[in-house]
């Protein structure tokens, strides 16, 4: 979703509200990525002494195949983000996100945000024991003749 600040940029103590539900067939693409329905996306953009802000909770439900054990679960998460919007950029930073002509894609900034937040390792649980490498046998529910 295309969200103009123009007015933002302008207007010191201006604000924007933000809700939005980001589709599930949009991260469809992105290998790995099971949402178990839309990304809710709330915040607000504002300008507070002449500099913007954005802030932005996403919830959303994903559903995993846990990476020790190979079961399938589903997990809730709940992220808040904050950056600080400009105009334009003479160097490449990353700290900041750029309103090219004045506009954001809020669907990208809130999918790469998303992304990054996510932990590499995903487990059903912390304490999650996995699979005997013999048998294969699941070992949170029983141990096998091949462990000590």
């Amino acid at each position: 979703m295309m969200i103009d600040l123009k007015q933002i940029f302008d207007i010191v103590g201006e604000s924007k509200d933000l809700d939005l539900k980001i589709n599930a067939d949009e991260l469809s693409g992105i290998r790995g990525i099971d949402l178990s329905g839309p990304v809710s996306v709330k915040g607000r953009v504002y300008n507070r002494a002449g500099v913007v802000y954005l802030e932005y909770s996403a919830d959303f439900t994903l559903m995993h195949t846990c990476d020790r054990c190979l079961k399938d679960f589903r997990r809730d998460y709940q992220f808040s983000f904050g950056h600080i919007v400009v105009p334009s950029l003479n160097s490449d930073n990353d700290d900041y996100i750029v309103a090219e002509g004045d506009r954001i894609e809020m669907n990208d900034i809130a999918v790469t945000d998303i992304l990054l937040q996510l932990p590499v390792k995903i487990l059903c649980r912390d304490d999650c024991k996995g699979l005997c490498m013999v048998c294969g046998c699941d070992l949170n529910e029983g141990s096998c003749e091949h462990i000590n």
